[in-house]
């Protein structure tokens, strides 16, 4: 076999797939990349078992067909080295010899035979569904739920993304069980209501390779795996087993007590405001009266304290509720509106975070547990 590729792209394609490759693998041949060739085109497989990605180079200059298993780590490392220049890559079909000749010289890597690399799963047709996703859709709730997810070894259905499939709407939901994401996108609906839980992996997988696409995804998905195809990628992962909690029950739906205001003001405050917190707990206090936001932390073992005061939006009894600061500052860097709204019944239950106003299309609500001010 025999086949010639600019350095820089395959470089590209195979920085892409690497980050599937996991570190501890029990498989060694999975410490590789899987090459296939074809008459017209490289194909490339990288898996971790679990998740599976696959790309694909159209090349010009291709003599013979066949495939090799090809060290990762050690060629990705070697092509970094190289400036644009054609390479051109000769295997040995019987010892899997790789000789990679450049401009000005000859490299020899050692590979492994492709039949000892995992098949990919295929999809079961007769319990298969399919839904075609805009890109902007999918990359957009994976970004907004993403850093929700939990890493909860009991409850494995905590570890992924909820995507929810209905003839009006297409939801991502993600909890820890502190915070809660519901994201929903009106312009992504299937004709049929179906559900899976998206693995926290590939979710990050897809994360970094949707932002380059430009056409719609389709997503392909049966009881064991889900299959997305890019333009030039495809992932396939297992999924993650196991009914998901029913996440409507938990959001309050009575809150009389709302408060809108600046996100970027109460954000910087509360990171300042939460240095003063305990160090255990990460509690911060929001005392809310008056169109009034006071914001106060306080380390008792170290003597320290902080206060600062906003001026926020305000119709609602006066009420005192705790935060975790952590948490309640990963959730005002997750919404991207210049006002976010509070919605609150009492201090003992869960607060809303909500964009003032949401972008079209779309629909976002954040849930945040409180915290026991007087623990």
């Amino acid at each position: 076999m025999k086949f010639v590729v600019s350095s820089t792209e395959l470089l590209s394609h195979l920085s892409a797939i690497s980050k599937v490759i996991s570190s501890k693998s029990t498989m060694p041949i999975l410490d590789n990349f899987l090459f296939q060739l074809s008459e017209t085109e490289l194909t490339i497989t990288a898996s971790d078992l679990e998740s599976t990605l696959i790309t694909s180079l159209e090349l010009e200059n291709i003599e013979g067909v066949g495939a090799v298993a090809v060290p990762a780590k050690l060629i990705t490392d070697t092509l970094k080295e190289f400036p644009e220049q054609p390479l051109t890559f000769q295997i040995d079909d019987n010892s899997f010899n790789v000789e990679i000749f450049s401009d000005n010289g000859k490299f020899n890597i050692m590979g492994q035979n492709a039949e000892d690399f995992p098949e990919q799963p295929q999809l079961d047709e007769e319990g298969a569904s399919s839904i075609n996703v805009s890109h902007v859709a999918l990359q957009k709730g994976i970004e907004r739920t993403l850093f929700a997810t939990a890493d909860d070894e009991l409850r494995p259905v905590m570890n992924g993304i909820y995507v929810e499939l209905t003839p009006d709407y297409m939801s991502f939901v993600a909890s820890d069980a502190h915070k809660l994401v519901r994201y929903r996108r009106m312009d992504a609906k299937a004709e049929f209501e179906s559900s899976f839980i998206l693995p926290k992996k590939p979710a990050g997988l897809l994360k970094n390779l949707l932002p380059k696409e430009e056409f719609d995804v389709k997503v392909e998905f049966d009881d064991k795996n889900a299959f997305f195809v890019l333009s030039n990628y495809k992932l396939i992962c297992r999924l993650v087993e196991g009914n998901y909690p029913s996440y409507n029950s938990v959001i309050p739906t009575n809150n009389p007590n709302k408060m809108v205001i600046d996100r970027l003001n109460i954000y910087n405050t509360v990171k300042r405001v939460s240095v003063f917190s305990n160090a255990a707990s990460n509690l911060i206090k929001l005392n809310i009266n008056e169109n009034q936001l006071i914001v106060s932390a306080q380390d008792i073992d170290f003597s320290i304290s902080a206060v600062e005061r906003l001026n926020c939006e305000y119709e609602g009894e006066e009420i005192e509720i705790g935060f975790k600061s952590t948490f309640l500052q990963e959730i005002l860097s997750n919404i991207s509106t210049s006002d976010v709204k509070v919605e609150m019944s009492d201090p003992t239950r869960a607060g809303l975070l909500l964009p003032a106003e949401n972008e079209e299309d779309e629909d976002m609500l954040m849930l945040l547990m409180p915290m026991m001010i007087n623990a």
